[in-house]
């Protein structure tokens, strides 16, 4: 941990070390070089990850599943900091990070998607999440590009959105201004590292270094563009069932439209006909002007999951100095603000105990077989005064 004034290390180590330049990353570096901290960031690609294929929804309302509270609460946290956030950004930066706020329509094409929705919303509805529904007309009336075959539908006002393409260059911009600096090299173990604390925030690449549950989740997405150019003829993200599938439809400026995703157990980056066949006949279900749209990519990424679907946030147990924020699964955008802020606090000493980490620590997985093994005392988070040498 530091405290108050930079550790006094030498004069070539670092305060904080990050593995990971993806937007968790770069928004902690941005954080910690903004409080004086001497910080590098280490990865050999920086915005090569995850966040090079995400669509950037910004959705604690149509995220909250059944059974994720705890999570929910994190996300309607973090999303509540986004504005503030962004503007302290774009304000930094200068760079248009693709902030918008029209809301997310949430649409059931048949009736039984409307009734699989509907039980969703319910339950949304029970945690006080803000979820207006809306008949067929009304939804119309907020988007007349919906095919009118759509049942209903819901509006979740609060949930946004912005372009992690632009996101994750402008957090590197921030943190280099303040004082960051990338070392473009990859972190094979933590033993590599010498810096005050080091912090891992290296998406999938966590489970090798950490030995915790973090695994690759592959989803695949696609890019269309408007004709000529064009707006898109909507302005709402677009959640919707469409014959039992699942899809997204988050329109750009420029004319861009990122329709997703799959879900798959799996670690490979191909992209299947199959995957681009079904997410296409969907979003053309629920938007029928898109079959006129081109198709301009269509790429696969790997989300960090969990066991519980929810990020690892903190002290790795057993190993004074390192901090852990990973494992942010489809979450990663939006969960970015809070988790800079939480890991920075960390870092700093600042804040005492923070009650939101709580759930997310990194010992919750000690019972699980393989997980990392000790109890959760040892893992206080303790001043570093030397480097750790562990792979």
């Amino acid at each position: 941990m530091v405290t108050g004034e930079s550790v006094d290390t030498g004069p070539t180590q670092p305060d904080v070390a990050v593995v990971g330049g993806g937007p968790i990353g770069w928004a902690i570096a941005w954080r910690c070089a903004t409080r004086g901290l001497r910080v590098v960031v280490h990865d050999p690609a920086p915005g090569s990850g995850a966040s090079q294929v995400a669509a950037g929804m910004l959705a604690p309302v149509a995220e909250a599943y059944f059974g994720e509270r705890e999570l929910t609460g994190l996300l309607t946290e973090s999303a509540s900091r986004w504005p503030g956030f962004a503007a302290e950004l774009t304000e930094a930066t200068g760079v248009d990070i693709g902030y918008r706020t029209e809301g997310t329509l949430m649409v059931g094409l048949t009736a039984d998607d409307l009734a699989e929705a509907r039980r969703l919303w319910a339950y949304q509805q029970g945690l006080g999440l803000p979820v207006t529904p809306l008949r067929p007309s009304q939804l119309r009336e907020r988007e007349p590009a919906l095919a009118p075959r759509v049942r209903g539908g819901a509006l979740a006002a609060t949930d946004h959105q912005v372009d992690p393409r632009r996101l994750v260059p402008a957090l590197r911009l921030a943190a280099e201004r303040a004082g960051a600096v990338l070392v473009a090299e990859p972190v094979r173990r933590l033993s590599e590292i010498t810096a005050g604390v080091t912090v891992v925030a290296a998406g999938c690449g966590a489970a090798a270094l950490t030995g915790l549950p973090v695994r690759p989740v592959k989803g695949q997405v696609l890019r269309l563009r408007a004709p000529d150019g064009a707006p898109p003829g909507f302005r709402h993200v677009i959640r919707g069932y469409a014959d039992g599938e699942h899809v997204y439809l988050v329109p750009r400026e420029g004319g861009e439209v990122v329709v997703g995703a799959t879900v798959e157990e799996r670690s490979d980056l191909e992209v299947s006909a199959g995957a681009v066949l079904r997410l296409l006949r969907a979003a053309v279900d629920l938007l029928p002007e898109i079959a006129e749209y081109d198709l301009v990519e269509t790429t696969a990424g790997l989300r960090p999951g969990t066991p519980d679907n929810a990020p690892i946030l903190g002290p790795l147990p057993g190993h004074p100095g390192v901090l852990v924020a990973a494992g942010h699964h489809r979450h990663g955008i939006v969960l970015t603000p809070v988790t800079a802020d939480l890991i920075t606090d960390l870092v700093t000493g600042g804040g005492g105990p923070e009650p939101l980490l709580a759930p997310f620590r990194p010992d919750r997985f000690d019972d699980l077989p393989g997980g990392v093994g000790v109890t959760a005392t040892s893992s206080t988070f303790q001043p570093v005064t030397e480097v750790d040498t562990w792979n």
